[in-house]
């Protein structure tokens, strides 16, 4: 009996010891990777996403462009017509930014990204892109028409305010396969084209599928099962460590324009953290995070025909949008103050 109690003993205190080192090795962890803040300050102002206009879009691209791919140049054109037609608002000068990849079938090589500009032409820029091909011949409704229509609903709002500012709207082609993680990935091509340019970027956003809310999500990891929510009700700010301050700024403005849950995640390049148009602008030095509903670690549909209009949350996709509006404002603001040399963000 007292070799027992001894051993329970024993085993309390390795239990008491290990909880005490989770608690002051991973809290901090946890701390510095979410960064919880609690400071708030108003929402600018304004028209608000609408998101009867979201579901418009996505059903549109998701169904009547659909499949939108390099396989189908027909489809990719009149795509690229709609986004064209739908960046061209009042205050935005559109053009399109022709390239080559090379991974297309012989007569399809011919790409191109759409690109609207607001406000000053120049001065540090804030970029906000979003990929506008599907995988396959497959619908793509969350991935990533939502980060499509995010883009067009962005602009609209933007067309209804005086800029200031230098912001640069891009809706890319070709990050799907063949395509991910070459140099003809269309954001690879405008990441590329900044630098060559010698051009200043304060920030760039990724919206990538930003449509899909669930009760209950699960993890694959139990990093992410401890320190994140397991509703998937919130959207995400996902950096690097080098992004830590950019994605600090950009959930406080998530949380100053809605009551939308939003999470951050900054550190190593771990669960996807990389899987998008972002990850091109870090190759020259840009300070880059993707908003994100989390992608296929809460959407099972994602590559598959279940990923159609009907399975997305509008509502909740609007007050993303809000978001992103309240954190393009800001950060385009304060990059025109720090040009000045009045304040640092």
């Amino acid at each position: 009996m007292k070799l027992i109690k001894k051993i329970l003993s024993s085993g309390i205190r390795i239990l008491t010891a290990l909880a005490a080192f989770l608690v002051l090795i991973c809290g901090p962890v946890i701390l510095a990777v979410r960064q919880p803040i609690s400071e708030k300050t108003p929402f600018p102002s304004g028209p608000q996403a609408n998101p009867d206009r979201l579901r418009w879009h996505v059903e549109y691209l998701a169904e009547e462009l659909a499949p939108r791919n390099h396989s189908h140049p027909e489809k990719l054109a009149a795509t690229v017509r709609y986004i064209t037609t739908g960046l061209s608002v009042p205050g935005a000068q559109v053009s399109l930014q022709p390239y080559v990849a090379e991974n297309a079938a012989a007569d399809q090589k011919e790409q191109v990204n759409v690109i609207a500009r607001f406000g000053s032409k120049d001065g540090p820029m804030v970029v906000v892109g979003a990929h506008y091909d599907a995988d396959g011949d497959l619908p793509g409704a969350d991935d990533n028409a939502s980060g499509t229509a995010g883009l067009l609903e962005l602009a609209r709002l933007l067309g209804q305010r005086e800029i200031t500012g230098n912001i640069e709207l891009v809706a890319y082609g070709t990050e799907e396969s063949p395509f991910f993680g070459t140099e003809q990935m269309g954001s690879a091509v405008h990441a590329r084209s900044l630098a060559e340019q010698g051009r200043t970027v304060k920030a760039m956003l990724c919206l990538e599928m930003i449509g899909y809310f669930v009760e209950q999500q699960e993890y694959n990891s139990w990093v992410l099962r401890l320190a994140y929510p397991r509703d998937g009700l919130y959207a995400a700010v996902v950096g690097r460590w080098q992004e830590r301050h950019l994605a600090r700024t950009v959930k406080r403005c998530f949380n100053d324009a809605s009551d939308l849950h939003t999470v951050s995640y900054s550190g190593p390049v771990l669960f996807g953290a990389d899987l998008s148009d972002h990850r091109n602008y870090w190759q020259h030095g840009y300070p880059a995070v993707m908003i994100t509903d989390t992608a296929f670690l809460r959407n099972h549909n994602y590559h598959t025909a279940g990923d159609t209009p009907d399975t997305l949350d509008y509502q909740r996709m609007a007050k993303v949008v809000d978001g992103v509006l309240s954190a393009v404002l800001t950060l385009s603001l304060s990059a025109s103050q720090e040009e000045a040399g009045t304040v640092r963000l």
